[in-house]
């Protein structure tokens, strides 16, 4: 029996590794598309806008709403098509985006160009699925590894989408930021061919692994694990977005960088969002997830010490790697919180129902980033990260404090 059972999990291990070697490798690639936007999108909106230059990140808020209405879209592919055949659907829909993006700046149409990067945000709404997906097809026990691998795919993103922006952003000249975009396109279709390799579990299998009745949504999410991990998930990610957003204008309209230099610095936040993700996994398997939170939120506060600090481009670098950082401690460990506080055949409900109020945040904090920009500058952004993240240490504090009481 035991031999049996020790056989079994190590052929679960196998398909999981298989199959989490191939999302990540399908991750490296989507997730080229967002670095690109996010370095350039901002920039290219700003020049095709008249007077009132507060609009420029709506193109990135865009996306980010792109992003939300694909969690949605993604959850219902998924039981529909099988979770293979909706990453597929996801990355045509972004090379579909990417080469309207093109056009779009060809024509110097601001709206379309918003909307072309929103069709990406959807493609993107795909990709953030990929992390679940990886921690659903593994064992218990290699769940948080698995979600660390996914994201550590996102260095080869950090290089590959920067760099397109800088060795084609003059490819379609005198069009700036147009080759860039349209160089994306057949390498979101290179997506495809490796996502028809994946063996994933069906909406079957994971009813039959259920250990219990399926609960209601509003059960699940009201429990105070859940909550805090989505609080805390979605507080990262939304402070990473708010940042990222509004330093590539803080650097080039407010400071008179380079366009090159603001988006290295970008590459630079992009590697320091993932590389942590080789140990972050075994970071949360030693000290438990609430911990590495509770890392990443200090991280983020020192983003926002050093962001203060000056307007020098070691400052803008230093906030924007000590940004990533805090992101990938605090992302990946609510991340890891929030999947243990689901059973297997509720996951596609629970995963929906968090990247919506997810990327529905992140929108909001993208458009909004521009806005104070514009309004009161980058020094009063810095001060927002402040009460986000005592909030969150706050809540982690509490969890923590349950837990010990539980095990009391």
């Amino acid at each position: 029996m035991d031999g049996t059972t020790g056989a079994g999990l190590d052929g679960q291990l196998t398909t999981a590794r298989r199959n989490v070697g191939l999302l990540a490798v399908a991750q490296a690639i989507l997730g080229s598309a967002p670095p690109l936007a996010f370095a350039v999108g901002g920039l290219a909106g700003f020049q095709m806008l008249g007077a009132d230059k507060s609009l420029a990140t709506a193109p990135l808020t865009g996306f980010n709403v792109g992003v939300a209405v694909g969690a949605i879209v993604v959850a219902a592919a998924s039981r529909v098509l099988g979770r293979r055949e909706s990453f597929m659907v996801g990355a045509l829909m972004g090379a579909l985006g990417s080469a309207l993006a093109a056009f779009a700046l060809i024509q110097s149409n601001f709206w379309l160009f918003a909307f072309s990067l929103m069709l990406m945000g959807i493609s993107g709404g795909f990709t953030q699925k990929i992390r679940f997906a990886a921690a659903d097809a593994s064992p218990s026990f290699y769940k948080g590894k698995a979600i660390s691998w996914i994201l550590a795919a996102g260095i080869i993103s950090a290089i590959v989408g920067p760099q397109i922006a800088i060795w084609l952003k003059d490819a379609l000249a005198p069009v700036t930021f147009a080759g860039a975009f349209l160089g994306m396109v057949p390498l979101l279709l290179c997506a495809i061919a490796v996502l028809f390799f994946l063996k994933l579990p069906t909406m079957a299998d994971k009813k039959a692994e259920a250990t219990g009745p399926t609960r209601p949504l509003s059960e699940i999410v009201m429990t105070q694990r859940f909550m805090t991990g989505m609080i805390c998930g979605i507080s990262s990610y939304a402070l990473m977005t708010f940042m990222m957003t509004g330093a590539p204008l803080a650097m080039v309209i407010g400071c008179g960088f380079s366009s090159e230099l603001a988006t290295l610095g970008i590459q630079w936040h992009v590697i320091a969002m993932f590389a942590p993700s080789f140990f972050t996994g075994v970071l949360i398997t030693r000290f438990g997830a609430e911990k590495v939170v509770a890392a990443g939120l200090l991280i983020l506060m020192s983003c926002a010490v050093v962001a203060h600090w000056g307007i020098a481009l070691w400052n803008f670098w230093g906030a924007l790697v000590l940004l990533g950082i805090g992101w990938n401690f605090g992302f990946i460990g609510a991340t890891a919180i929030v999947a243990s506080s689901y059973r297997p055949a509720e996951a596609d409900k629970v995963q929906g129902f968090h990247d919506i109020l997810l990327f529905s945040t992140v929108a909001l904090s993208s458009f909004s980033s521009g806005k104070i920009f514009t309004a009161f500058g980058w020094s009063v952004m810095n001060l927002v990260i402040w009460p986000v993240t005592i909030l969150c240490l706050i809540l982690v504090l509490l969890q923590l404090r349950a837990a010990a009481r539980k095990t009391a």
